[in-house]
């Protein structure tokens, strides 16, 4: 039941941003309960253009854990990073099925610092 609502929420998200996409490529997030990914994906050409994760070795050496809101914060800065070096500047933010708050929230703040527009 949980499953079957959670994959209609992200369907619901993902439809919306399609329609409001414009040709830009999406930010993607997923929170585990330990770790934080993001990737950013050109769904025209079904690439996956730049990404980041609080599992990298660097990122594991430098935070206390993968699963709080600094980390989330510099996994957000580290993949706006990653996508000005690869020629992104403009992004849809693709929160998936979760709750705009919190880590979520954290990560797209990152991405904002970072240099990223959505």
């Amino acid at each position: 039941m949980a499953n079957d609502t959670t994959d209609r929420r992200k369907a619901r998200v993902r439809r919306t941003l399609r329609a409001r996409a414009y040709g830009k490529p999406r930010l993607s997030v997923f929170r585990s309960s330990k770790q934080i990914y993001a990737q950013i994906i050109d769904d025209e050409k079904g690439a996956t253009l730049a990404a980041a994760s609080s599992i990298e070795k660097t990122q594991r050496e430098g935070l206390k854990t993968g699963a709080d809101v600094d980390a989330a914060k510099a996994i957000g800065k580290l993949v706006a990073e990653r996508a000005l070096a690869a020629g992104v500047t403009e992004v849809v933010f693709d929160r998936g099925a979760y709750m705009y708050h919190g880590r979520v929230k954290a990560l797209a703040d990152g991405a904002r610092e970072g240099g990223l527009k959505f």
